[in-house]
């Protein structure tokens, strides 16, 4: 009899018994073993269980909701196994490649003190590499698993999408590939290596939706400049071969940014009140799709120039951005525990002051910020340490005054714009407190006035009557009739 406190685990290969090694096959039918299969669904598993008694996992793929559960239970029934017998655990492909439970099983059989040796067997991943004529080391491959698909999903490289094992699989697959790949663009199916009737059929990223995946399908994308790293790419392409492109430094694509940031503005403006919540405008999230992107263009653009003068590339703004939301996250990725959305901006302001070593939490608030924006900016600081009012109608009485101060103010020009700051200021502090972001509450009642306008032009136009001729009742009369019409 074989000890008892041995494991071996084989891998299958990708196909039938025939592409076995002879010492993994003998291992299998030693009849002194017990064998455990991962599953039968495999053509040489199924073969290995005519010819002697095997234990299958099938069961607890049946059974347990999710994979990290099943792949737990065969590690108990391989080691609960050994603990009787010799233990042959064999699994479909290669035993290093995919395999989580193979993983699982040798390190707790190294803790206990048993015997464990890996048979790896031939992956079909060869097989691939084969079916589609790269290299993985000269061409670069990566490898994903089709329930569990990065986003965004990176496709600048050969990518291999294992694990398509059904319809639905397919049919998601297919999706995220056509996010960002035009539907029609190649891909290639790959089922059965190594079978007589594998399959190696060349198809497109959308009819991949209506195949009918299983456990050895793979799906094999070509590189593809697409997504934020074809954005990249492409933007450093134009930098080298555009006239206009080359010309560009930091200060010709400053006017550019501040237009493509209010673009953004304004197409973010149309989203309904409270997005994403509610039903969604796709049309206007169609807008904000195309404004983002231009102002995604314009830091990527900012990034190559940077990358060219030595300073920093666009991985680096991105590993910045991440590390200082990490850093001022303390009570997400640290053990600083808050109470609410208040404590958490307190917190951000506190890290930030000690970060940038601030003496004031007034300091780098940015003069050449719109006035809305500063404004917002400081009583949101000021509101970080306590100092703001607690009641939306004190902040309503505190308008009132600045109004009548305002009014008092007579004709003193100089006192007049000051009175008129603090007004605009209360009235920013107000939509503020009530959550309302004063710069787009502003640009609302600016569009909505010059449609108004626009229809008493149109009114006044129709009766022959001139604007300027009106008198101050036809005028009142015709914006109410506006009103009343964009209600």
């Amino acid at each position: 009899m074989a000890s008892t406190a041995q494991v071996s685990i084989v891998g299958l290969g990708p196909a039938g018994i025939d592409r076995l090694a002879a010492d993994a096959k003998s291992i299998l039918l030693d009849l002194d073993a017990t064998v455990v299969l991962r599953t039968t669904h495999h053509p040489t598993a199924a073969a290995i269980a005519t010819q002697r008694d095997v234990t299958t996992c099938d069961d607890l793929y049946d059974t347990l909701p999710e994979f990290d559960e099943v792949y737990e239970a065969i590690a108990e029934r391989v080691i609960v196994a050994a603990s009787r017998r010799r233990v042959v655990y064999a699994v479909p492909g290669s035993a290093v490649v995919g395999e989580r439970a193979v993983g699982m099983i040798v390190a707790r059989c190294r803790e206990i003190g048993i015997a464990v040796d890996v048979y790896p067997g031939l992956s079909f991943l060869d097989l691939a590499y084969i079916a589609v004529s790269i290299d993985p080391i000269t061409d670069g491959v990566q490898v994903l698993d089709a329930r569990d698909l990065p986003d965004p999903l990176p496709l600048h490289i050969p990518t291999l999408i294992t694990q398509v094992d059904s319809p639905l699989r397919a049919s998601d697959v297919s999706l995220a590939l056509t996010r960002t790949l035009d539907p029609e663009a190649p891909i290639t199916i790959l089922d059965a290596l190594g079978d007589d009737d594998e399959v190696v059929e060349v198809t497109t990223a959308a009819a991949l939706a209506r195949y009918a995946g299983g456990s050895r399908t793979t799906v094999f994308v070509p590189a593809s400049s697409s997504g934020i790293l074809g954005l990249i790419a492409t933007n450093r392409i134009l930098r080298e071969t555009c006239p206009w492109d080359k010309k560009q430094t930091h200060h010709t694509l400053l006017t550019h940014l501040v237009e493509e940031a209010y673009e953004t503005a304004d197409a973010i403006a149309s989203l309904p009140v409270g997005a994403p919540e509610g039903d969604a405008d796709f049309g206007a999230y169609a807008e904000v799709e195309e404004e983002l992107g231009d102002l995604l263009l314009q830091v990527v653009f900012h990034a190559t120039l940077a990358s060219e003068a030595g300073a920093f590339d666009v991985d680096e703004v991105a590993e910045g951005i991440r590390r200082k939301l990490v850093a001022r996250h303390p009570h997400v990725f640290g053990d600083v525990s808050v109470e609410d959305a208040d404590e958490v901006l307190a917190n951000w302001e506190e890290l930030k002051q000690k970060e940038k070593g601030r003496t004031s939490l007034m300091d780098d608030v940015p003069v050449g910020m719109p006035g809305i924006a500063r404004a917002t900016k400081v009583q949101n600081r000021a509101r970080s340490v306590g100092f703001d009012w607690s009641d939306i109608e004190d902040v309503v009485d505190v308008l009132r005054g600045e109004i009548d101060e305002l009014v008092e103010a007579g004709s003193d020009a100089e006192a007049v714009a000051s009175e008129l700051g603090d007004v605009l200021f209360s009235a920013v502090n107000i939509g503020r407190h009530l959550g309302v972001d004063p710069e787009v509450a502003l640009r609302g009642s600016v569009d909505r006035f010059m449609q108004r306008f626009r229809l008493m032009e149109e009114a006044f136009i129709s009766t022959g009557t001139s604007m300027r001729e009106a008198s101050n009742e036809m005028l009142e009369n015709a914006w109410e009739n506006a009103k009343e019409t964009l209600s």
